[in-house]
């Protein structure tokens, strides 16, 4: 706004220098005009000559206007009774979407003051509140004057043609002031009167979900398809998600039936959800279908693996012990078993019932070709089952610190880290991003102390006491089958 304040001023000087420089040449011009017309001579010189032709370019102007209204006075007497009335309403109706025309150019340069002032003059001359309004709105908007717009999106509100920018102008007011319930209603309203505005979709579906209208979500979703504004494949994932979350909803308010249909309806729609298929597989076995419980968790282990799953399937049979473990979990084991996750899982199984050979061929070479701080915490506790020293089994975990963390929950949108999986993200309110991957890389420990961790010392610095990690080495100590039972 100051720019454009600043170029007006600018214009104003070069203007009035130019008009100052043009009058002192015609000023000090040689020669000038000389009209003759039968006998009768008048000389004029250059500054005379030009006003002359203003004053007659003038004269001319004033001759038009008002031959306009006499040939609309004749039509008037001749029994036109609209003649006059339409030739002055042309006049300010001109003047008017002159005044709109400008308003739209200060508006479209985010001069929010000047577009405001020419709507105010439109809005005085037109007879047309669906296009004035709508500008003063969008001025006032543009300008900080919620009030005003406020107001002027109101008065939108009484005209059907206008009606729907008047909600929508409105619930962005109320959506920009937190005001998340008076938002979703007027985001019913406004996909009511225009189902097929995307942002009305998304702001309407985002609010739905805030306020954990379940329901609502999916019956939202099912819009976007059928409007061809959202990917069948997405819609039937996001579809899964929110009936998962339906799911859990009922079956906190104790409607059990109606959670595990649709927890199975969630796991059919998106079977790579983890949560979804555990939930699913829980309310089979609530009903005895060990069977089918197994099969979905082990569907969903076909699809990725997940520690999670590994829980849930263990979960089924909670009281056996880890051999007869060992072997039930052979059904899941053999499943994608060059996945880093069955690995990983087939060797605290053998470290569980004392097979320390067994868990670190499972393992294979995976602590050295993707050292990770379980995969490294697993070989710390292989080597400590062989008997290795305390020194290699403390630079094992002293390594696990400074590596790469495992997959957890993260928001793909803003990076959080969740503790479990959401259908929103906690902190930017982002639907559907919750994913099962690696954290950034970070260091945890300088690779500079490492040394002093792991009990490399020089001479001169034997009187630095090591007690970093002898916690760890003492866990490992004690660190039983039934401990890695547990974990498992």
């Amino acid at each position: 706004m100051m720019l454009w304040s600043l170029i007006k001023i600018l214009s104003f000087v070069v203007l009035v220098t130019v008009i100052t420089f043009g009058t002192e040449m015609l000023i000090e011009a040689q020669g000038g005009v000389t009209v003759q017309y039968s006998g009768f001579e008048l000389s004029f010189g250059p500054l005379q000559a030009v006003i002359l032709i203003l004053v007659l370019i003038a004269i001319l102007w004033f001759l038009s206007k008002v031959i306009g209204v006499f040939f609309a006075l004749l039509r008037f007497i001749n029994g036109d009774e609209t003649a006059l009335s339409r030739y002055f309403d042309r006049n300010r109706e001109r003047r008017g979407f002159e005044a709109l025309s400008s308003g739209l150019m200060a508006l479209a340069s985010g001069d929010g003051r000047e577009a405001m002032a020419k709507a105010k003059k439109a809005d005085r001359l037109l007879n047309r509140p669906d296009l004035t309004n709508l500008i003063v709105a969008q001025a006032a908007v543009a300008d900080g004057d919620e009030a005003t717009a406020k107001a002027t999106f109101k008065k939108l509100l009484h005209d059907p043609k206008t009606r729907f920018v008047g909600v929508y102008g409105l619930l962005q007011q109320n959506l920009q002031a937190g005001e998340t319930g008076i938002a979703l209603k007027l985001a019913e309203h406004a996909f009511a009167l225009k189902p097929k505005h995307i942002e009305t979709q998304d702001s309407l579906l985002k609010l739905q979900a805030g306020e954990e209208d379940w329901q609502g979500v999916r019956a939202t979703l099912d819009a976007k398809l059928k409007h061809g504004v959202l990917p069948r494949d997405v819609h039937k994932r996001r579809n899964g998600v929110f009936a998962l979350s339906q799911a859990r909803e009922l079956r906190v308010a104790g409607k059990i039936q109606e959670a595990r249909k649709l927890a199975a309806e969630a796991n059919r729609l998106s079977p790579a959800l983890v949560p979804a298929a555990l939930l699913a597989a829980h309310g089979y076995f609530e009903q005895g279908k060990i069977k089918l419980a197994t099969r979905t968790i082990c569907a969903a282990w076909l699809l990725e693996p997940h520690p999670e799953l590994a829980a849930g399937l263990a979960a089924i049979v909670p009281d056996e012990n880890p051999a007869e473990r060992l072997k039930r979990f052979m059904i899941i084991t053999k499943i994608k078993p060059t996945h880093p996750e069955t690995k990983m899982l087939l060797a605290e199984l053998n470290i569980a019932v004392g097979k320390y050979k067994a868990a670190r061929l499972a393992l294979g070479g995976l602590a050295q070709s993707d050292p990770t701080m379980r995969s490294l915490t697993i070989m710390a506790a292989i080597e400590r089952g062989d008997g290795a020293d305390d020194q290699s089994v403390r630079q094992l975990l002293t390594q696990a610190i400074s590596a790469q963390r495992d997959p957890q929950w993260i928001c793909d949108n803003c990076g959080d880290v969740h503790q479990s999986w959401e259908p929103l993200c906690l902190n930017c309110q982002a639907i559907d991003t919750i994913g099962w991957k690696r954290p950034p890389q970070s260091d945890a420990v300088s690779p500079q102390i490492l040394p002093l961790i792991v009990g490399h010392l020089s001479p001169s610095d034997q009187s630095i006491p090591i007690v970093v990690l002898e916690a760890e080495v003492e866990v490992l100590d004690e660190l039983g089958p039934t401990d890695v039972e547990t974990k498992t």
